[in-house]
């Protein structure tokens, strides 16, 4: 499965683009404010925080990075949605790119469809105020 050709294009001078699905990520996830969710719900798409729009696509995690990117970007934000999908519902549009550590994480291409959401969770703070992750994702 190759990637799009806009996903070729806008990374060819940063790194390498992958198709490759590391293992064990059949799902992607999103963290999104709660109010963004909603209009995203009833505009039937997610166009992507201030950062998406700033690098050109949607950011997800997989379950094992969670942890990392809740604590790294959304540390002391209230009113947080944890949002599940699955990676094969993402079409060509999901493509793993290098970022933290040299890991691959899954970056979509494309809007964010809210009907192809599994789960909604919302996420809660710890004494930190870094957002919890549920139990047996992370």
């Amino acid at each position: 499965m190759e990637p799009p050709l806009a996903a070729v294009f806008i990374n060819m001078h940063r790194h390498p683009v992958t198709s490759t699905r590391p293992q064990a990520a059949d799902f992607a996830y999103k963290i999104i404010d709660a109010s963004e969710w909603r209009t995203a719900v009833a505009a039937g798409g997610y166009k992507g925080s201030a950062d998406d729009l700033r690098d050109g696509y949607i950011h997800l995690s997989t379950g094992p990075q969670l942890a990392g990117t809740a604590a790294k970007y959304f540390c002391g934000q209230r009113d947080l949605l944890l949002v599940e999908f699955r990676t094969d519902d993402l079409g060509t549009e999901l493509v793993w790119e290098p970022s933290r550590g040299g890991e691959l994480f899954p970056h979509l291409y494309a809007e964010l469809p809210p009907q192809k959401a599994l789960n909604v969770r919302p996420l809660t703070l710890d004494d930190n105020g870094v957002p919890v992750i549920p139990e047996g994702l992370a």
